[in-house]
């Protein structure tokens, strides 16, 4: 470019709108660069931390080199920026799913796409406020339009990675479709300023923009398929479903030869249909027979269906509603012939209740419970009945405690583990105190708490939160061939007297059937060796000191 130059103010504009999408893309980037550390390394807070504080490091690196680039080759860099994010980003997940797969130095490919990415990005902003300086008549007027293009454009990125991509299609597709949009930035860059004479014509960057495009085409048409065969060698088994939906990434996988289906969210064993009766008759068998009126359960979590397929094993039950965040989980486990084999189709039972609280779902105002309760379990007039429908909440418990009025007699807490922020809120003081408010004068709780034995301080962590929320507590453990040594509390309210609890335990007879789960195997949950329930912790989660989120993933999982 030269001083001779004369300025057009579509120019200007275009290169605003430039900055104003490559923002949206960027911000887009940088996120499918985090959801892919959280998928694959564990522990999404601190990757989220890591991504977004390693992407801002290479951008800062590569706002400085720009300063080396000569001003005649600005335009010509603007476009390889382009086509390099597109490559980059849209074949970052796929190719680092690969490495994940064949390479225990996968993090080093995720990192280099994070770093390679923070460059580009870096690289943007700059050099498209020096084009612009040659169209603008003041620095202010040019800093000012370019960085507000930027900033717009990252705050409609944001909303279209949470509200569109992660629920209408897989990271690597997403991936894709973002890169699609950086290469339609560089095609328009180019076609507009070799039409204004403003560089030269020739065959390099028409052959290099070709095969951009050709490649992510074909990236597009095929990451489905790629994403299947790609993620096999991360399980066992066969997969006969890979789904992602808008919470997590469900995988269900079929052992043929044993019969063995099993059920992986975000890459994590949920069950296992050989063994799974010994973790869910232990969670759910106990408290139905020690409650003295079982009518009214609360399940919170257990998404599967398998928590819910004991309880209505049980003719006295009059209501059961189940709250899960994933629709698609529930939706899945009523319709996937594997997993309705496994819930024995626990979702088409006539006794749950289909039931949405003023509130609980943003928008929408149905019919409240059948009949509410109070405290002592004498009724109030009841409302409207729905009955023979269950009702999928795309709300988390949380705020499903917050909103919905009414008491439960049983209330059992099948949640994943707290590896996350999110999850960890599940298992805080203030949760259990929401879970108390809703419980029944008689009623009795049940909590899945990790492994005792491989994450011992966060069970031992999860007892006192519970007992700090006013709860009385019976830890209670059973070995689970697929996860190990796994532990469970039942709390129950402190009025009630805990030696009458006892002597309940120590003539318990189940009266739901049962495949794994007998008295005497029940009395034998409750023994732990030596220095087992023992702990150098004193402190409890809570909301603004999730202690549990470092136990869990720092403390836990590591024998001494």
């Amino acid at each position: 470019m030269t001083e001779s130059i004369p300025r057009f103010n579509f120019a200007s504009l275009l290169l605003c709108l430039c900055m104003f999408a490559s923002g949206a893309c960027g911000i887009i980037l940088e996120y499918i660069q985090a959801s892919l550390a959280s998928m694959i390394l564990g522990n999404s807070f601190e990757q989220w931390a890591m991504v977004i504080g390693l992407m801002l490091f290479w951008m800062g690196f590569g706002s400085l080199i720009q300063a080396r680039i000569p001003k005649k080759r600005l335009i010509y860099t603007f476009i390889f920026v382009e086509t390099g994010l597109a490559l980059a980003g849209g074949f970052s997940p796929t190719l680092t799913y690969i490495a994940y797969s064949v390479t225990a130095h996968y993090s080093l490919v995720l990192y280099f796409f994070v770093s390679f990415i923070g460059i580009m990005i870096g690289l943007e902003i700059p050099v498209i406020i020096r084009i612009n300086n040659d169209f603008s008549t003041e620095l202010s007027t040019n800093l000012g339009s370019i960085l507000s293009a930027d900033y717009l454009g990252s705050l409609i990125g944001s909303l279209i990675y949470v509200f569109a991509l992660l629920r209408v299609m897989p990271i690597t597709e997403a991936a894709f479709v973002t890169a699609g949009a950086n290469f339609i930035l560089a095609l328009i860059t180019y076609v507009y300023f070799s039409r204004k004479g403003l560089i030269p014509k020739g065959k390099v960057i028409p052959v290099l923009m070709l095969t951009v495009f050709c490649s992510l085409f074909y990236g597009y048409l095929n990451n489905r398929e790629w994403h299947v065969k790609i993620e096999q060698p991360l399980y066992d088994d066969p997969i006969v479903l890979s789904r992602t939906s808008r919470y997590q990434h469900i995988v269900i996988t079929h052992y043929r030869p044993l019969d063995d289906i099993r059920l992986f969210l975000n890459g994590n064993l949920q069950l296992s249909s050989t063994d799974e009766q010994r973790y869910h008759e232990p969670m759910v068998h106990p408290v139905m027979n020690l409650v003295p009126v079982g009518e009214r359960v609360l399940i919170l979590g257990g998404g599967d269906g398998c928590a819910l397929r004991e309880v209505v094993k049980y003719p006295s039950v009059k209501e059961v509603l189940l709250v899960d965040l994933d629709p698609e989980m529930t939706r899945l486990a009523k319709t996937h012939p594997l997993l309705t084999r496994i819930n024995d189709n626990a979702f088409a039972d006539s006794r749950l209740v289909k039931i949405t609280a003023p509130g609980v779902t943003p928008g929408i105002h149905r019919d409240l419970f059948i009949e509410t309760k109070d405290r002592h379990g004498s009724a109030r007039p009841a409302s409207t009945e729905k009955l023979a429908t269950v009702r999928y909440m795309n709300i988390d418990a949380d705020r499903f405690l917050s909103a919905v009025p009414g008491y439960f007699d049983v209330i059992i807490v099948d949640m994943p583990d707290p590896s996350t922020p999110e999850l960890t809120k599940l298992f805080s003081r203030q949760f259990y105190m929401k879970i108390r408010h809703h419980l029944s004068w008689h009623g009795m709780m049940v909590v899945q708490a990790t492994s005792p034995y491989l994450a011992k301080e966060s069970f031992l962590c999860i007892g006192r939160t519970i007992e700090s929320a006013g709860f009385t507590i019976l830890p209670y453990h059973e070995n689970v061939p697929s996860f190990g040594d796994w532990g469970w509390y039942l709390a129950w309210q402190p009025h009630l007297n805990a030696d009458k609890i006892r002597a309940g335990i120590r003539r318990i007879q189940f009266s739901g059937p049962t495949r794994f789960l007998t008295p005497a195997v029940f009395q034998s949950e409750l023994v732990f060796g030596k220095g087992a329930l023992e702990s150098r912790y004193t402190s409890v989660n809570t909301l603004l000191n999730p202690v549990l989120l470092t136990l869990y993933n720092h403390e836990s999982w590591l024998l001494d």
